[in-house]
């Protein structure tokens, strides 16, 4: 695992032998993953979202368009 993004708001975290990506909201501890071909066009997009303006405050913007997809419980081991 390695985390590509974090703010107060969200993070982000890859997971390259699996060939995903995890999207986490901290202010509801919920969150999705994608996998294969979804991961990367989120990849894409989020590197397009940072490329424009890579203020933490644009980039969690982009990410709550992703809110609705948010269904899964975070569970801290």
């Amino acid at each position: 695992m390695r985390i590509v993004y974090n703010s107060d708001q969200y993070y982000v975290a890859e997971y390259p032998g699996q060939d995903g990506l995890e999207l986490v909201d901290k202010r509801t501890s919920r969150g999705t993953y994608f996998h294969g071909d979804v991961a990367h066009k989120f990849a894409d997009a989020m590197n397009a979202a940072v490329s424009e303006d890579s203020s933490a405050e644009h980039v969690d913007e982009f990410l709550d368009s992703f809110s609705v997809l948010l269904n899964s419980p975070v569970v801290y081991h």
